[in-house]
């Protein structure tokens, strides 16, 4: 229920996700995410920005679509750590984001 209530003030706050992600509820998704509580779990650091251009290009500052057409890549939050392909942390400013950890989608999510 936390993750839903941060997933829903983070759409509202910057209107949507990564490079340029759009989220799904349900079906195949790119990327299957969890949203850590504590940056040291995490794989990357992420910065929500409100403007699409500003995340293009770019894996750890992320813009989320309103349509999956629009979109460089689909994500879905799972619940359980050991679901994800990818651990995310989200940040405050854009300074902050970045890779914590080598990982397979380092280069990929634009």
């Amino acid at each position: 229920m936390k993750k839903l209530l941060l997933l829903g003030l983070i759409l509202l706050a910057a209107k949507v996700y990564a490079g340029s992600v759009y989220v799904m509820e349900t079906g195949r998704a790119d990327l299957k995410v969890w949203v850590c509580q504590y940056k040291s779990e995490a794989d990357i650091c992420v910065y929500v920005d409100e403007y699409r251009s500003r995340a293009k290009d770019k894996d750890c500052i992320w813009y989320f679509e309103r349509y999956k057409s629009n979109s460089d890549f689909t994500v879905r939050f799972v619940n359980y750590k050991s679901q994800a392909d990818l651990k995310v942390y989200y940040v405050q400013y854009k300074s902050q984001a970045e890779w914590r950890k080598s990982h397979a989608w380092t280069g990929r999510l634009h």
